[in-house]
């Protein structure tokens, strides 16, 4: 388990300190730097991690409760499995991943309660806007608003959704990528969405969703397809991981 509290710089494996290099992530973040494309990072980083167990709440911090920026590759829920596994897939070196992942987690990177991305619809928003991701838009695509008052701590909030229809999700696979981020928009009132994952083609360019499973109790792999027929999903939205630019500065 990796951790890092507010203000340090420190790994740990487990509760025993253990130098970076020794690590799961330092670990995955060499066996996929030979591939050229984010995507394939991503498939090869958060294949390593199917398995893994799922947790609630895995992020300290609150209203009223110091942030510490916390970083796990033991277990997850399902944001916190697609911000390890994107960080990772983002850094050359592990030195690289402390700083990419709290621009992920964090609007404008600052470590502070208010500024995490609570919201799917504020981390795509924030992700978008500092480059990390950009939309993908297919036929059908529309913006909606919802009002948000989920989390207990902060105000109400009027957010704007991408909301794509599932049947032109399925019905245009070949547009679609390995390492996608899919969010499924809620039905229910104040929240926006009930949960995200990575899209995987398989080899027979069957769409797959990769994510960390609360009723399974882990990561894994199931077919896009039935996910959204048990869950009664009706639409989504994707994003699309960029490319880290060479020389591109993170602070």
């Amino acid at each position: 388990m990796l951790q890092v509290a507010a203000g340090a710089a420190t790994f740990a494996l487990g509760l025993a300190p253990a130098r970076t290099e020794e690590t799961r992530i330092a670990a995955l973040i060499d066996k996929a730097r030979a591939d050229t494309f984010i995507g394939a990072r991503i498939g090869v980083i958060s294949q390593a991690l199917i398995g893994s167990r799922y947790v609630e709440y895995p992020l300290i911090g609150g209203p009223r409760k110091q942030e510490q920026f916390v970083l796990r590759d033991d277990a997850f829920d399902c944001v916190t499995f697609c911000e390890t596994v994107l960080a990772a897939a983002r850094s050359l070196t592990v030195a690289d991943f402390q700083p990419q992942l709290r621009r992920i987690r964090y609007r404008d990177g600052e470590i502070a309660w208010p500024a995490r991305n609570h919201y799917f619809a504020d981390w795509s928003l924030n992700n978008i806007a500092n480059g990390i991701c950009r939309a993908i838009v297919l036929p059908g695509t529309a913006m909606v608003e919802k009002t948000v008052t989920y989390m207990h701590g902060l105000p109400v909030e009027r957010v704007g959704l991408t909301s794509i229809p599932v049947a032109s999700v399925l019905g245009n696979a070949e547009r679609l990528a390995t390492g996608d981020v899919v969010g499924f928009l809620s039905r229910r009132p104040g929240i926006d969405y009930f949960h995200t994952g990575f899209i995987v083609v398989g080899k027979d360019g069957e769409l797959l969703l990769r994510h960390a499973a609360k009723s399974k109790g882990r990561v894994l792999d199931q077919t896009l397809s039935a996910f959204i027929a048990v869950n009664g999903v009706r639409h989504v939205s994707l994003l699309r991981p960029q490319e880290v630019w060479s020389g591109e500065a993170v602070v």
